[in-house]
């Protein structure tokens, strides 16, 4: 991808908006057990709850490194159609900013009948590298509050996420997105 420095941007951004980068990406969130290390004696696995269950759904989300600021959706599909709404909702939610945001290379990004909102622009980080996005590191935050724990349907896990996600402040989302790089 063609690398776009800050003042090619600001050159580029309509109506002379301020410029805000984003990390954006999705994951997927289920009924099956999420699993983390535990403490046990050498050689004896850890005990836990467990679920088998394969139902799911992806949370979207956006975090501004600089300013710490976060915005999630969920969504039943990964898809072309569902990007479209998420980026749609973004965009009127940041309506006085250009949105730059860094995406991977997954196929909802790339979908041919997307129509990027007039303040948002996609750049794409080099395929195979999910460590080069910021966003991994909130979904394994997110995660890790999750560990261990079983849900009896999508709802009941949808609202144990809500607070989760609220409660990741400015400060920690920038802890875990501000990349140097940005």
């Amino acid at each position: 991808p063609q690398q776009l420095t800050e003042a090619h941007l600001r050159q580029t951004t309509p109506d002379g908006l301020p410029l805000e980068v984003w990390a954006m990406d999705e994951s997927r969130f289920g009924l099956h057990t999420v699993r983390r290390r535990r403490i046990t004696v050498r050689g004896v696995k850890p005990i836990g709850r467990y679920q088998h269950d394969f139902d799911n759904f992806y949370l979207y989300g956006a975090v501004a490194p600089r300013t710490g600021d976060g915005y999630f959706e969920a969504h039943l599909a990964l898809n072309g159609p569902k990007f479209q709404v998420f980026l749609n909702q973004f965009a009127a939610e940041h309506p006085h900013t250009f949105n730059v945001l860094i995406v991977d290379n997954a196929r909802a990004h790339r979908a041919h009948d997307l129509t990027l909102p007039t303040n948002v622009a996609l750049i794409f980080q080099p395929p195979y590298a999910p460590e080069l996005n910021p966003a991994e590191r909130v979904w394994l935050a997110i995660k890790d509050d999750l560990a261990w724990r079983c849900f009896d349907d999508l709802l009941a896990l949808q609202d144990a996420l809500v607070p989760i996600i609220e409660g990741l402040d400015a400060d920690t989302l920038r802890s875990l997105a501000a990349y140097p790089y940005i």
